[in-house]
């Protein structure tokens, strides 16, 4: 193979070169900001720079629930214009908060979609791109089967050449069943699974045309260890900061000659500079494809690192050879595919986690993660997916173990970005299944692999089934199938302790000896390196599920709080983070089971043990998790001082007040009174940060003396977290007083934007507050939200509108953007309204438009035809500046109020 090495000189970057490498520059500086998504693996690129022409599907879908013949269902001339209109993600329907118990739908359900291809495709190669279609799926094409699938996590790849007719009027039909099923996994009954199996094309689709010499889809090709492109690390010199690396690509050829091409790798830094590169000649006979396999040197390398998540963009290119000057001929770029890597190199060793040559300094800890979000199910758009990866970060957690399957693309983007490692999981729990059920499996391994193998998230592959009892050959072929997909440094799989065949892996899941006597290590194996795949939860019985770690947030801050310290550290052996931090060099770490509260299939109740709830609304957990971060690092994200009181003040608030924070002393001040310092213990080899006890510090006596004497201000806890002796940090709480207002506000984490595609959804809160915006938490109001412009209300009531109690001070809704960028107003009252009643709130954001090119057609698109916030009755919708007169005489009416409580209140005095 002959390599030619590029030079990038000025002449270079006159051409073809500098447009592509700018504009990925470009585009790589939004990314951090704004949290776009990859497609099939790589970026989007600018149509001017781009030879592939992406189209998003997810808007326009027709939905009906149940079984038909396909004659009945998949004919382009079926009349589904009764059938309910939905844009993807779908999950079918919408889920009570509480979805647990198998109360979601199961069986099959068919979903359609009219569109008419750009005239321009024809005679391209164009496939159907589907993330994720739960349970068992057929795909028809204009009235004919074009692909059938078994299995919800993974990709569904429809090669549409022989039924797409561009410029005209085109139909897919699908066909998916989450209904049980054992000849695929997870293959058990959802009455008995501990996750819910929920169902509909729920995860995004995608429409990807090129030209008929591509760079292939490694899901899509079925080639082992090859197909698109595989980037891997080869070597990284810490000390002179060189490193090698490797990038293997598959070319297709579809036409009836041979072809002769250039393929070329370009790697910049994380700035967009310093650029790499090398080009290689491939011949590539017709109706078939070619491969290189491409090394590049680089230097002064920015290593990928949890606390250092530097990612470089890949950008490879494949030239007509006889086409001319490449650097001048831009016409002759037969394909080019770009995307984010890391350089980094990851050792699982008996002295611990080697990371880019250097030992991890701490214990690797962070959490499980199923995928399911309330009221949604697993449908879960990006913007989601992406804030769910933040939330962890911004909690401390630096590993996420995929439990029990492949997790959506988007959140394998946010965790290479983040900073984030991920254990990637196959398909499984608690089931071996007969029949077509083994092989499956391993497609599973081989798919995930392929797929999620660029991600220097990736640190560990886990090929086995979940607490499964499976034979004795399946461990070995598992470990053997990643390897031969992976046959490069780096791939390490992991397997129970108590597994048979563990020998064969290279990392052993068990409780540390420190911790949970039961489960704990009892004798070590081969000098192996080990980890905790889930710790915390305490069951009394896996039937009752009573818990000191499965905590409803609505139960308020006393059963919070022992969920919290247990989490941390118990007074009985457990494995917590106390123990884990404790545990020998060669346990490097471990992960919670659960972050966030899910849906179960064979328990009534949902899994209750998260640090937060399932709107991702935090508990006290989520600010003790917070207190054992590191103060500093690069990745400002999972690091920082923090300082959380953990008391709200309420009259049946503990005494001692709780302070959780990583700073080395905590200062507290009562009512304004001279504050007490006190010192952040941690404990000898374990837990770094010892919450901070203030015994009687709140005493609600003391509050009423003041609030009665006119001094209810007065009043307040303030705490302040100091390093080195100076205040870096402070938390304030005031105890709640007369309920006033609704406030909302959007969660919304930094780095995601509002973008008008249809699929995005985002969680606004209303929280019931003082006269100080001091949220009410003992309150049981119910709100009534209704949404303005071009977005929509989750909801099932008939009028758009949606009513949510408050509790523990708070009531969130769901709210989808249409596709029509534009204002959106989101209003929330109490649901009997009142003179006396808190005053209604109001909040308004501004939606972008959507980079993607979507094909849908005008009648079957937009949610916002759909907004809510008219009112059922047969009265004209009050104007916009009706409301706000309406607003207006609420605030009056408030004041007017407040000066006759006045009056109120000094005649009960009087008689006390």
């Amino acid at each position: 193979m002959k390599v030619t090495t590029i030079r990038i000189t000025a002449a270079c970057l006159a051409g073809s070169f500098s447009l592509y490498a700018d504009t990925v520059s470009d585009q790589e500086e939004a990314v951090s900001s704004t949290g776009t998504y990859s497609v099939a693996g790589a970026l989007r690129l600018p149509e001017n720079v781009t030879k592939r022409d992406v189209y998003g599907m997810n808007v326009g879908w027709k939905l009906f629930k149940g079984g038909k013949a396909p004659e009945e269902a998949a004919g382009p001339d079926v009349d589904d214009s009764s059938w309910e209109s939905v844009n993807l993600p779908n999950g079918i329907e919408l889920l009570p908060e509480e979805a647990s118990g198998c109360s979601n739908y199961q069986g099959p359900v068919w979903y359609r979609k009219t569109f008419i291809p750009p005239a321009r495709l024809e005679g391209r190669r164009n496939t159907l791109y589907f993330e994720g279609i739960m349970g068992k799926s057929e795909v028809w094409v204009n009235g004919e089967k074009a692909a059938e699938h078994f299995g919800g996590y993974l990709p569904v790849i429809v090669n549409l050449d022989k039924w797409l007719k561009p410029g005209e009027k085109n139909v897919i039909a699908v066909k998916a069943d989450n209904s049980n099923d054992v000849s695929y996994p997870p293959g058990k009954s959802q009455e008995g699974l501990d996750f819910s199996y929920f169902g509909g094309i729920y995860r995004d689709v995608y429409l990807i045309s090129t030209g008929p010499v591509y760079i292939t889809d490694p899901n899509e090709a079925n080639t082992v260890a090859g197909g698109g492109v595989f980037f891997r690390t080869e070597s990284l010199d810490p000390f002179t900061r060189k490193g090698k690396v490797g990038v293997k690509v598959q070319v297709a050829n579809q036409t009836d000659k041979e072809q002769k091409v250039r393929v070329q790798a370009v790697m910049t830094d994380p700035k967009g500079v310093d650029p790499a590169g090398e080009t290689v000649p491939l011949v590539i006979p017709p109706r078939s494809t070619g491969e290189v396999d491409i090394p590049l040197v680089l230097s002064n390398v920015k290593p990928w690192s949890p606390d250092n998540p530097d990612l470089y963009t890949l950008s490879v290119e494949v030239w007509d050879a006889a086409g001319g000057d490449q650097a001048k001929d831009s016409a002759h770029l037969l394909d080019n595919r770009s995307m984010r890597v890391g350089v980094r190199t990851v050792e699982m060793t008996e002295k611990g986690l080697v990371l880019n040559g250097s030992l991890f300094s701490e214990k690797l800890i962070g959490g499980n993660r199923h995928q399911d979000f309330a009221r949604l199910g697993n449908a879960v758009p990006n913007n989601l997916e992406w804030q769910d990866a933040v939330k962890l970060r911004k909690a401390g957690m630096r590993v996420i173990r995929s439990a029990h399957y492949p997790q959506d693309p988007a959140f394998m983007d946010a965790c290479d970005r983040l900073g984030l490692f991920v254990i990637v999981a196959t398909p499984g729990w608690q089931f071996w299944g007969s029949g077509p059920f083994a092989d499956r499996v391993y497609d599973d391994i081989r798919q995930m692999v392929r797929r999620d193998r660029n991600h220097p998230s990736v640190m560990m592959w886990e090929p086995i089934l979940n607490e499964t009892h499976y034979p004795a050959d399946f461990a070995k072929k598992a470990r053997d199938l990643v390897h031969e997909e992976y046959p490069y440094k780096g791939c390490y799989t992991a397997c129970d302790a108590v597994s048979q065949g563990n020998q064969h892996y290279e990392v052993l899941y068990a409780h540390p000896a420190t911790g949970d006597k039961h489960w704990s290590i009892k004798e070590r194996k081969n000098n192996k390196p080990y980890f905790t795949r889930e710790f915390g939860d305490n069951v009394d019985t896996w039937s009752a599920h009573n818990s000191t770690s499965r905590v409803a947030r609505h139960w308020g801050e006393a059963p919070m709080m022992v969920q919290a310290l247990h989490y941390l550290k118990t007074s009985f052996p457990y494995t917590t983070y106390d123990t884990l931090n404790a545990a020998p060099a060669y346990h490097f770490g471990g992960c919670l089971w659960h972050p966030f509260d899910h849906q179960r299939g064979y328990h009534p109740d949902p899994f209750y043990g998260g640090i937060m709830d399932a709107f991702r609304q935090p508990k006290t957990s989520y600010f003790a998790f917070m207190s054992q971060r590191p103060r500093k690092t690069h990745n400002r994200l999972g690091s920082g001082p923090m300082v959380h009181i953990a008391n709200e003040c309420t009259p049946f608030s503990p005494e001692d007040v709780t302070v959780f924070s990583n700073c080395d002393s905590v200062r507290l001040s009562v009512n304004g009174g001279p504050p007490v310092e006190k010192k952040v213990a941690s404990c000898p080899g374990g837990l770094k940060h010892v919450p901070v006890v203030f015994p009687k510090a709140w005493d609600f006596m003391e509050n009423k003396k003041l609030a009665s004497s006119g001094k209810e201000g007065a009043v307040k806890l303030v705490a302040e977290g100091l390093i080195g002796g100076k205040v870096v940090t402070r938390h304030e709480v005031r105890p709640a007083r007369r309920a006033e207002k609704i406030r909302l506000t959007l969660d919304r984490e930094d780095g995601v934007d509002f973008y008008a595609n249809g699929s995005d959804v985002f969680a606004v809160v209303a929280e019931v507050t003082d006269g100080r915006g001091t949220v009410k938490r003992l309150n049981d109001e119910e709100i009534v939200f209704s949404v303005e412009g071009p977005a929509e209300l989750l909801t099932d009531s008939p009028d758009g509108t949606l009513t949510q109690s408050v509790k523990w001070g708070s009531a969130p809704a769901l709210v989808r953007l249409g596709t029509r960028p534009g204002t959106v107003t989101v209003r929330a009252s109490v649901k009997h309204p009142g003179s006396q009643k808190p005053v209604s709130g109001i909040i308004k954001f501004d939606t972008k438009a959507s980079g993607l090119k979507m094909l849908f057609t005008e009648d079957a698109a937009d949610c916002e035809k759909k907004a809510a916030g008219t009112p059922s009755s047969s009265a004209a919708p009050a104007s916009e500046r009706e409301k706000s007169l309406q607003m207006e005489l609420e605030k009056v009416r408030h004041e007017l109020n407040s000066l006759r409580n006045e009056k109120v209140s000094a005649q009960q005095t009087h008689f006390e």
